[in-house]
């Protein structure tokens, strides 16, 4: 167990590698069929080699499974499909001691339908205050309460056999928690207590923006202001909160924060609220060096105020894999319907997805990398009657959903589904021995390779913020701390600026020592 210390000045967060373990789908210890704690501890070496400092677990929490695990019955049990509290801890002491750090999920706007509180507010209980019931409208109550829309798809409201109606800004197997009420606030200030005792090194909050609602629960109008329910004012009172508990223990923050202002961003990020959020315009900007760059000096300006570290990130459980997202040859990418324009160019998605890790693991912060980007991984065709994403049933079939990108990842080539265990919960393609982590493991040239590599060479940036070299158009070059990154987007070979030494490129110069297109170098300057 660990015990409460004064905060630390140890800052490993700001340039930290975390590698986000989708635990159903890393590795089946038990042969079950569903990835696992055991399986999780059984590859820490795996992870420790890749070079992580930290990993980002999604909830491995006790769960009826309606939002993969993002539906929480109870915040202090392990689910008995990943293993036990017993070996949450083995695992979080056994990665310590191999210097890498545990970050857990915590989803606070909603619980599962099946959590205490809930069906204790079903039965009548004073646990009604909790949530968010309400009567209908229309003669008979039978219209929603207001005209919110869930997430997912469909109304945002739920009418239960009593005739009230209850809010889920989500699934219906997700009400959403009543932020007003100081039991819902004590109650997680209590669960961050819990997991920090237990050696926790930080916590990633899920739809950290979402969680405080107008108490009046408005009609939804364009451009209202403030929002309803996003980026009210209020939250930053809990999040004070929440830091100050995090600080006793030295623990940090990382905030899923979907705002297009900037400055309203910021707000989550001032010294005593959250550590660090989420960049979401770096992650979904398409494959062109302008947009890019773009984003990448936007995300820097809007951390600088507040001297918090910026975090880049390619892809994660929710979004399209890089591969697959590089490879349409328009890269347009809407993230709301994951819609694309044309068939997908896996060896150009390849080529761009390893010049972006470069990239990526070159700006100054800290870097996300989602399980089996390290080998390349596409995304997954599912077959329609074995998706269980609630986003395409929600859509009526028109959002393909996510668990494309959530595929059992393959571990040995030759073994039984691709060495992940027993039968796997989603099915793997037919190509997935290819990408298997023992067969790119000795090959130099592999993605695993290239990401092994960068990541022991990453410190060599040092903690030099970026300063942007003279590029052709098309091109974007940068330095920190006597290391540059030059990245070519454009048509065409480019030359490379004046160096001392090739550090790292993720493909084959040309053989006239240029750079080709989609390709990245890091240079000794």
């Amino acid at each position: 167990m660990g015990q409460p210390t004064p905060a630390t000045a140890d800052a490993w967060w700001r340039s930290a590698v975390i590698y986000q373990v989708y635990v159903r789908s890393f590795a089946d210890g038990d042969g079950d069929g569903t990835g696992d704690l055991a399986g999780v501890r059984a590859r820490l070496p795996y992870l420790a080699e890749l070079g992580v400092d930290a990993l980002w677990f999604n909830p491995w929490y006790q769960s009826p499974m309606k939002d993969g695990g993002y539906d929480v019955a109870d915040y202090r049990a392990i689910d008995p499909a990943f293993g036990t509290l017993a070996e949450a801890e083995k695992l979080i002491a056994e990665a310590r001691e191999l210097g890498i750090r545990t970050i857990i999920d915590i989803v606070p706007n909603h619980v599962s339908d099946q959590h205490p509180w809930f069906r204790a507010a079903l039965a009548g209980g004073p646990e009604r205050e909790l949530f968010h019931f309400r009567p209908g409208r229309g003669a008979h109550g039978e219209l929603p309460p207001n005209d919110w829309r869930s997430e997912f798809g469909g109304p945002a409201w739920t009418r239960l056999p009593d005739g009230d109606w209850y809010l889920h800004l989500f699934a219906p197997e997700q009400p959403d928690l009543n932020w007003a009420h100081p039991a819902v606030r004590q109650e997680h200030e209590d669960i961050l207590r819990f997991w920090f005792e237990r050696g926790v090194a930080g916590v990633r909050i899920d739809s950290a923006a979402l969680l405080v609602k107008d108490p009046q629960l408005p009609d939804f109008t364009a451009g209202r202001d403030p929002h309803p329910y996003v980026d009210r004012d209020e939250l930053h009172d809990v999040y004070r909160a929440w830091r100050a508990v995090a600080d006793e223990y030295g623990a940090v923050f990382v905030g899923e924060v979907w705002l297009p202002d900037t400055e309203r961003f910021a707000r989550y990020l001032r010294p005593d609220e959250l550590h660090t959020a989420f960049n979401f315009s770096f992650m979904t900007c398409p494959w062109d060096a302008a947009r890019l760059r773009a984003s990448i000096d936007e995300t820097l300006a809007e951390h600088a105020p507040i001297g918090a570290p910026a975090t880049w990130v390619l892809c994660n459980h929710d979004v399209t894999r890089t591969v697959t997202r590089y490879g349409r040859a328009d890269t347009g990418f809407d993230f709301a319907t994951k819609a694309f324009g044309t068939p997908t160019d896996l060896a150009l998605g390849t080529r761009r997805a390893r010049a972006a890790a470069l990239l990526s693991l070159a700006l100054p912060g800290a870097v996300y990398v989602y399980q089996g980007e390290e080998l390349g991984l596409p995304e997954a065709d599912i077959p329609l009657d074995r998706i269980e994403d609630p986003m395409h049933a929600r859509s009526s079939g028109t959002d393909p959903g996510r668990d494309g990108c959530r595929v059992p990842l393959p571990w040995t080539a030759d073994a039984p589904h691709a060495g992940f265990g027993g039968d796997p919960w989603l099915p793997q393609p037919a190509a997935w021995p290819a990408y298997a982590a023992d067969r790119q493991a000795h090959d130099p040239g592999s993605m695993l390779s290239l990401y092994r590599e960068a990541i022991r060479l990453r410190p060599g940036f040092g903690d030099e913020p970026l300063t942007w070299l003279p590029a052709p158009d098309g091109v974007l070059a940068f330095a920190r701390s006597g290391a540059l990154c030059v990245v070519n987007l454009s048509g065409r070979s480019v030359g490379l600026p004046a160096h001392t030494a090739l550090l790292l490129a993720s493909g084959p110069l040309d053989t006239a020592g240029r750079l080709p297109r989609d390709t990245a170098v890091w240079l000794r300057a």
